[in-house]
């Protein structure tokens, strides 16, 4: 587990094994630079069934806001997580060996009718855009997060217009 920014975590980052790390540090990354405290963990819909449920059920209790959960395969955890709690929960579906993460992405966006995951891209983009998407949830009651956000959409379009070509 890593606890990023003091203070009691506004968004959980999970997955199912340390390896997915190299994709979901870019959601740690993301947070980190907007000031959103945050945690990190590992735990399997599969592997540690009670850990995921428990975890799940308990975190709006213990104040997060926002889930995000690495979505592998068939994206248990993901479906796990949302079952557990009324929180949002993003999926990130993992890039895999087998269908190169199309396995993943299929899985999280056919989630059964009423239990919805909201279901980013596959890898490291849907990992940053989780968590921007997870700043702009918070953002609604946190005037000081909608305004980094803008400022964040601001250089992205000053760097756009700044581009020049041969």
């Amino acid at each position: 587990m890593t606890d990023n920014n003091a203070g009691n975590p506004l968004v959980a980052v999970i997955m199912g094994s340390k390896s997915d790390w190299e994709t979901m540090r870019h959601a740690d990354e993301t947070l980190t630079e907007f000031g959103v405290a945050h945690e990190c963990h590992v735990m399997s819909a599969h592997r540690s069934p009670q850990l995921a449920s428990e975890f799940s059920a308990g975190a709006a209790a213990r104040g997060v806001e926002v889930i995000i959960a690495a979505a592998g395969g068939a994206a248990h955890l993901a479906g796990v997580t949302a079952a557990h709690t009324i929180l949002p929960v993003l999926g990130v579906p993992m890039k895999s060996d087998a269908l190169n993460g199309m396995d993943s992405l299929l899985a999280t966006v056919q989630m059964p009718a009423g239990i919805p995951v909201g279901t980013l891209a596959i890898g490291k983009p849907g990992a940053i855009n989780a968590a921007l998407f997870a700043v702009a949830i918070l953002a609604n009651s946190r005037p000081e997060l909608r305004t980094r956000l803008a400022e964040f959409r601001r250089k992205q379009e000053e760097q756009i217009r700044s581009v020049t070509l041969p």
